[in-house]
């Protein structure tokens, strides 16, 4: 049986390995706010001895997993975005509940980033050189965007208007993405941001100058352009910021 030219066993395969990967998203979620190593003994030792299953950690990676293969099949894509994901996941979970975003991790997305860029720039040999440079524009849009509105922000209020950790973090992620799609990230994630904080402030549940982390939204926005393609994203966004005047 197949779906979508995979065979189903490919599916069930790549689901189960999203569920190991979930796990083990939660044994880095601990070592890495502590500059602890990941690939250490202890993952045996202690962990897995003591260790309860986070199946909510398990069942996202294991429907991102099987998403991801839906939609790009058996593609280095695949392979990309499989690995990008636990990434995304766990700077979403350590930012939102610790607000920082580990430089370990982000230079983790950056170190894997540019081998992909590489290797995609390789593979296909006809728009190589067209893949290496959008890539490296989004990285330095991504990083470029964010460093100004921090330093802007900085000067306006005296204070940064979000972490360098966001900053890092987008730069990171333009060079899986591109430059157009890096904007959209930036867009959708600003966008949610903004959604958030106003019901946030109205419920009061937060003073107008308290810190929100905005990783997360910069992870929702990511995840949201890896599954929607770009046309429809394009369209959406125009419809939103014209108020539905815009037309195809």
């Amino acid at each position: 049986m197949y779906i979508n030219d995979v065979n189903i066993l490919y599916y069930v395969v790549i689901g189960i390995i999203g569920l190991v990967v979930g796990q083990f998203v939660d044994w880095c979620n601990k070592r890495l706010p502590e500059n602890k190593k990941i690939f250490s003994k202890d993952i045996f030792s202690i962990y897995l001895k003591s260790a309860r299953p986070n199946y909510i950690l398990m069942v996202i990676h294991a429907v991102l997993y099987i998403g991801i293969l839906y939609f790009y099949g058996l593609s280095i894509d695949t392979v990309k975005f499989m690995i990008l994901i636990p990434m995304l996941i766990s700077a979403f979970a350590i930012d939102y509940k610790l607000q920082i975003i580990p430089n370990r991790l982000t230079l983790s997305i950056f170190e894997t980033g540019l081998i992909f860029t590489f290797l995609s720039a390789l593979i296909n040999t006809n728009a190589g050189m067209n893949i290496f440079i959008n890539n490296m524009l989004g990285m330095i849009v991504g990083g470029g965007i964010f460093l100004i509105i921090t330093l802007i922000g900085g000067l306006i209020a005296g204070k940064d208007a979000m972490g360098f950790g966001d900053v890092k973090l987008m730069g990171a992620l333009g060079l899986f993405v591109g430059w157009v799609e890096i904007i959209m990230i930036s867009v959708i994630a600003f966008l949610l941001a903004a959604i958030v904080s106003i019901v946030i402030l109205i419920s009061r549940k937060k003073k107008a100058d308290e810190y929100i982390p905005f990783g997360p939204f910069i992870v929702i926005g990511a995840l949201i352009v890896v599954f929607v393609p770009s046309d429809i994203l394009l369209v959406g966004l125009f419809k939103i910021f014209t108020l539905g005047l815009y037309k195809i």
